[in-house]
């Protein structure tokens, strides 16, 4: 009887390896599963109906990506079950899933990871990021540095390696601007006085998480945590962001103003993005992220009169490399195993969120700020993690510092924490208003 349910289990197999290979070759005659271009097709048809669906039931897109990523890549134990004969001839960078190139899943999110940086650095020029003012820089350095050293020690005596412990550790002390920003303005709080103030703490943390990436990055490959190396890294880092704001802002900004002066909007994309790429390059010759280089290129772009304009204009791009980016890095996590490593994910969620919350309000308290706007902006802050948590464990994956399963690791906590999010926030909506009323 054991036999005979093995050999339809083993007919069923080969029939539906015959059927889905018979309809991705009716769908892509011409072109070899493993083509660039077939892959791209693929990610931005998924990416549309995702978007559709997420925007329908009013949840963060990021956590659609990321699923869609997780069925159709390679690594998922959908595909291992469906074509099981092919998952045994591949081999490690390869796939059997729709999304089978790996090495072109990694050109996309490496793309993806330039173009969201870059955007994200013209929402914030210099002169804004000038006026944060000290308590957002205190408060968000606070809050970083003491989730990233709890978590740090929990993740060790969770039995984790020490580069594993740092990378994630790191990770998660950074909460998700993108994810922030989005639940902020879909409940019409984004004006609100504390939406101010979490919106500079949010910039601090950007800022600080581009340089740790660099940092984190450097410290892996020299192999040992040497305070020279770490010196190195903050030196070059900070001479490189100075150079930004000194001739940086007086050259790059009036070239992308008389670029725009000729009133051609496609000569004035491709400078901006000629400056993305050129200063990520710049950043990765130096020793740097291309992360930092993305980052400060925005920067330069939005202290120019034509930010607004290339914004407009770069942003649908971005969008769709972003969309690309979470998609791509979905497809990329192993998430065979997840039961292996749920309870360590649950720990590190509830650790991560309970400092964040505390570390701000610590923040807060020290800066004497009004009880509202503490807990309004602790609460806010406290559980999303995504762009910057999952390019960081990327970092570290891709130089084969860290272990793989933080890759799907973090995706999970990522998605947990964006579904936790919006109910913290209504949470502090039902706290808030007495405190308010105390305060005045």
């Amino acid at each position: 009887m054991q036999d005979l349910l093995l050999q339809i289990d083993s007919g069923l197999h080969r029939s539906l390896n015959h059927t889905v290979t018979n309809l991705i070759e009716q769908i892509t005659p011409e072109l070899p599963h493993t083509s660039f271009v077939t892959d791209l097709a693929f990610i931005m048809i998924i990416g549309a109906v995702v978007t559709l669906a997420f925007f329908k039931i009013k949840q963060p897109l990021i956590i659609g990506y990321l699923f869609a990523g997780m069925l159709i890549g390679p690594l998922s134990p959908f595909w291992s079950w469906v074509l099981p004969d092919s998952a045994s001839q591949v081999d490690a960078m390869d796939g059997v899933g729709i999304l089978s190139d790996i090495s072109a899943l990694n050109l996309f999110a490496e793309i993806g990871v330039i173009l969201l940086l870059f955007v994200i650095g013209i929402e914030f020029p210099y002169a804004k990021i000038k006026s944060i003012g000290r308590v957002a820089i205190g408060v968000g350095t606070i809050g970083l540095f003491s989730t990233l050293g709890v978590l740090f020690y929990t993740a060790t005596a969770l039995g984790l390696e020490f580069m594993d412990a740092l990378f994630i550790a790191a990770a998660l002390s950074v909460s998700s601007t993108a994810i922030i920003v989005k639940l902020l303005e879909d409940m019409g709080k984004i004006k609100k006085e504390s939406s101010i103030m979490i919106l500079g703490i949010l910039i601090v943390e950007d800022v600080i998480a581009v340089i740790l990436i660099s940092s984190l990055q450097s410290i892996a490959l020299v192999g040992t945590v040497s305070i020279e190396s770490i010196i190195v890294v903050v030196v070059v880092a900070t001479a490189m962001i100075a150079g930004t704001f000194t001739v940086g802002t007086r050259v790059i900004p009036p070239l992308i103003d008389r670029v725009a002066a000729a009133e051609h909007r496609e000569i004035l994309l491709l400078s901006v993005l000629g400056v993305c790429f050129g200063y990520a390059l710049f950043a990765n010759i130096a020793g740097l992220s291309v992360a930092i280089g993305a980052f400060l290129a925005g920067v330069l772009v939005a202290e120019s009169k034509s930010a607004e304009v290339a914004k407009l204009l770069s942003s649908p791009i971005k969008d769709m490399f972003v969309a690309i980016f979470f998609i791509s890095v979905g497809a990329l996590m192993d998430i065979s195993h997840l039961e292996n490593y749920i309870f360590l994910a649950i720990a590190l969620i509830a650790v991560a969120i309970g400092m964040k919350f505390g570390g701000n309000m610590l923040g807060n308290l020290i800066f004497r700020q009004k009880r509202s706007k503490s807990l309004r902006s602790a609460f806010t802050l406290a559980a999303p993690r995504g762009e910057f948590s999952i390019v960081i464990i990327k970092v570290g994956v891709d130089i084969g510092a860290v272990s793989a399963f933080l890759f799907p690791l973090v995706g999970i906590i990522a998605i947990i924490t964006a579904f936790i999010s919006p109910f913290l926030i209504k949470a502090s909506d039902r706290i808030t208003p007495a405190l308010e009323e105390e305060d005045v």
